[in-house]
């Protein structure tokens, strides 16, 4: 079968005197909110913000958001099912990843750097000997070993299988693209690819080896 995946500091007043705290604490706080009336929190927007270098943005990483082509593109689509299959599928790593004794750790919406750009892949795993060597990094210097995407509606095949390229070419080994609604999961290597689903069980092919788990019990 195939498959087209198409703040300007506020001054505020101190009062030290406990016996003008009545008539002075009012006015303090009209003013603070006579403030946060005139607030426009389009300010905080990035569309307003002004894109940081790469060296920048890999030094201060923001949560959720990819560095691409200079720009900062904030990963939006997630929804309770979306967010279910993430939290299950690291679950069950972390787990398999502890009792095989493979070590290792699990992580989830964590920066790495790929061919120029950063990303924040839905889940990933990083094995033991590379966890000793990054230790509490901020970003990543290269793609995780293993990368999952849960893909929504919304995302487009061009930019989903863009970001597989990245990955593969950025030292991932495995990638795996998760599709809710149509209760699929696509594991691609550099060699090979599988399309799963059902009561099948997707399992990992060159990282973390002997884990699996049915499509079905990931999707429920």
């Amino acid at each position: 079968m195939v498959i087209a995946l198409e703040a300007k500091p506020t001054q505020t007043n101190v009062v030290s005197q406990d016996d003008r705290l009545g008539e002075q604490r009012l006015p303090v706080l009209e003013e603070i909110a006579d403030q946060n009336d005139r607030f426009d929190p389009t300010v905080l927007t990035l569309d307003n913000l002004e894109p940081p270098s790469l060296e920048d943005f890999l030094a201060n990483p923001l949560k959720r958001v990819e560095w691409i082509n200079g720009q900062l593109v904030e990963q939006t689509g997630m929804t309770a099912k979306t967010g279910r299959i993430q939290a299950k599928l690291a679950r069950h790593l972390g787990n398999y990843q502890e009792s095989s004794g493979q070590g290792g750790e699990v992580y989830v919406e964590t920066s790495c750097r790929t061919t120029g750009r950063v990303r924040c892949p839905d889940v990933a795993y990083l094995d033991a000997a590379q966890v000793a060597e990054q230790g509490d990094f901020k970003v990543l210097p290269h793609s995780f070993p293993f990368v999952a995407e849960i893909i929504s509606p919304n995302d487009g095949a061009e930019e989903v299988f863009q970001k597989v390229r990245e990955y593969l070419e950025s030292q991932a080994q495995e990638v795996w693209l998760v599709f809710p609604d149509s209760g699929w999961v696509l594991t691609i290597t550099a060699t090979a690819q599988a399309l799963v689903q059902g009561d099948d069980a997707v399992s990992t092919h060159a990282v973390l080896p002997g884990f699996s788990i049915p499509v079905a019990d990931l999707l429920a």
